[in-house]
């Protein structure tokens, strides 16, 4: 749940109980860089950066971006480096360094594995996130929102040490038109890049023709399914067929957007369902199905370790505690 929601908070909090804490890998560049101007309270970032491998990239950071007791309320954030195919210096210092910091601190504290969770559709950030997470530990790499077949490859050659580039989708380009997004780990690294633990990958899918892609065509190993029913928040993908809409412009899902669990688990890999399924009853369902267990997100965004703020969580929870379908 990004930005920010399914924070290193949360993460943390669901790791020391021995399940699988999961941050969310969206904008954590614009998370550091606003987290600092707001003063960072409690020192975590200043205490994550402390322990990153290149103090030089964190000293740049601190003394662009850092404001003791945090900005004035009425002034605004300092801009940050807008994403681009090649990427600026100071973009990559705070892509890396700001997915190390949310893993780092996820990871604070005990030695149960954490993941991070990135979307194939929001590809230009995605190369420096992932060794910025690496960077850290990681231990599982999550994504969807697409078909991310490269990304299995892509760590393999980051764990490596090794450059890496990503094929970058653009609308309307021609067949022959093609464009790759670069990234060397060198320069951050100070010429002295380390051999990372490779993490774990597994792919967000909502159906057999995904899985059966993701298991036969992928650049290297997957290493699991998350399988996610229409009911999932996010990134849902679109229902087959023609689409209709709900009174309430909602896509109509019918039976064809169902994903065969039989046919999901010949595919040999483990693997979770995710929409809806936070109770113990839709856990016991899951494990009969076959599956290794269940994703939860949004019952998890109103908890007191979300990284949602307090004043919005009780707002919401107030209303929906009143029937309200609005917020």
């Amino acid at each position: 749940m990004g930005a920010a929601v399914s924070a290193w908070t949360l993460a943390n909090a669901v790791s020391k109980t021995g399940q699988l804490g999961v941050v969310s890998g969206t904008a954590l560049d614009l998370v550091l860089a606003r987290r600092l101007q707001a003063g960072d309270p409690g020192g975590h970032l200043r205490r994550a950066l402390a322990h990153f491998p290149q103090p030089g990239v964190a000293e740049r950071i601190l003394k662009r971006y850092f404001i003791e007791g945090g900005k004035d309320p009425e002034a605004k954030f300092k801009s940050s480096p807008m994403q681009s195919v090649k990427q600026s210096p100071l973009l990559e210092d705070l892509l890396v360094a700001g997915n190390f910091v949310e893993v780092w601190l996820a990871r604070e504290g005990h030695d149960n594995p954490v993941g991070i969770n990135y979307l194939e559709k929001i590809q230009l950030p995605n190369l420096a996130s992932i060794f910025g997470a690496m960077l850290a530990g990681v231990d599982y790499v999550l994504m969807g929102a697409g078909i991310p077949t490269a990304i299995p490859g892509i760590l393999d050659d980051l764990a490596a040490g090794k450059p890496v580039k990503l094929r970058i989708d653009v609308r309307d380009a021609a067949r022959d038109d093609v464009l790759w997004q670069h990234f060397d780990p060198t320069r951050i690294c100070e010429g002295n890049v380390p051999q990372l633990e490779r993490p774990k990958f597994l792919a967000i899918i909502a159906s057999v023709t995904m899985a059966r892609v993701m298991a036969n065509k992928s650049s290297g190993k997957v290493d699991g399914l998350i399988i996610e029913a229409p009911s999932a928040g996010g990134h849902n993908a679109p229902p087959r067929g023609r689409l209709q809409l709900s009174e309430t412009n909602e896509p109509i899902y019918g039976p064809r957007d169902i994903p065969d669990l039989e046919q999901i688990a010949a595919f040999n890999l483990p693997f979770w369902l995710a929409g809806s399924c936070a109770g113990p009853e839709r856990l016991i369902e899951a494990l009969q199905h076959g599956a290794t267990g269940i994703q939860v997100g949004t019952a998890f965004a109103y908890c007191a370790e979300s990284g949602m703020s307090a004043a919005v969580r009780k707002r919401v929870l107030a209303q929906s505690a009143r029937g309200e379908a609005e917020i």
